[in-house]
């Protein structure tokens, strides 16, 4: 059976959750214009888990109209009553760049008592891309939940602001070996000779995965 407006409309419209989330999913075989259309009732389901597909399909339908875009990833971000459709929502701001929420993110950030939200912003500030988040960045180096920390390390190498080489020196030396190893990812992205001292440590690593990356890093400067 072919996939057609009409038919994915028919299931987004099912009182069946189950239908709903299925026509999300076929909207992928739909023309982009199409597709971006039908979502958009779709994004305030009363259902969390039909919103949370909506949601996560903007990051690239959402191009269609950016600003429409804006208005409704903004609405999910602040008024969403489900952790995990905030966190969609974030995350579709930073692949679409939309620089103008910016500020919502960083509201939320120090409102939401949610890690995953916190997660969520912070691992989407790199591709966002607005040297605003620097310091929202530099801040969550300090949080208490490691995930969050170790999103910083990748969103400060992703984001290219050289100051970050001084951030994120001191985490070299920590414990946790996946930090040393986003440390040493991120000193990659981040380039020039002021990261090379601590590449050459990193790259005698004990942990092979860490010494392979601070290698392949050192190649690339």
């Amino acid at each position: 059976m072919s996939v057609t407006r009409e038919s994915v409309q028919q299931l987004l419209s099912s009182e069946d959750f189950g239908q709903r989330i299925s026509g999300i999913n076929q909207l992928r075989q739909l023309e982009p214009s199409v597709a971006y259309e039908l979502i958009q009732p779709v994004v305030t389901d009363n259902n969390t888990r039909v919103r949370y597909a909506a949601v996560s399909q903007l990051d690239t339908l959402g191009n269609q109209d950016l600003q429409k875009t804006l208005t409704l990833l903004r609405d999910r971000l602040l008024n969403d009553a489900e952790p995990d459709v905030q966190a969609a929502a974030a995350d579709a701001m930073g692949a679409l760049k939309l620089t103008q929420a910016y500020e919502d993110l960083q509201r939320v950030y120090h409102q939401s008592s949610e890690w995953l939200v916190q997660f969520s912003i912070i691992a989407t500030l790199g591709e966002l891309g607005d040297p605003r988040g620097f310091e929202l960045l530099q801040e969550a180096l300090s949080s208490d939940t490691s995930l969050i920390q170790m999103a910083a390390i990748s969103s400060l190498g992703e984001l290219g602001d050289v100051r970050a080489v001084s951030l994120l020196t001191p985490y070299a030396t920590n414990p946790d070996w996946q930090v040393r190893y986003r440390v040493a990812q991120a000193l990659g992205r981040l380039g020039g000779a002021q990261t090379r001292p601590t590449l050459e440590t990193l790259a005698n690593d004990s942990v092979e995965q860490v010494a392979r990356e601070a290698k392949t890093s050192l190649e690339s400067l």
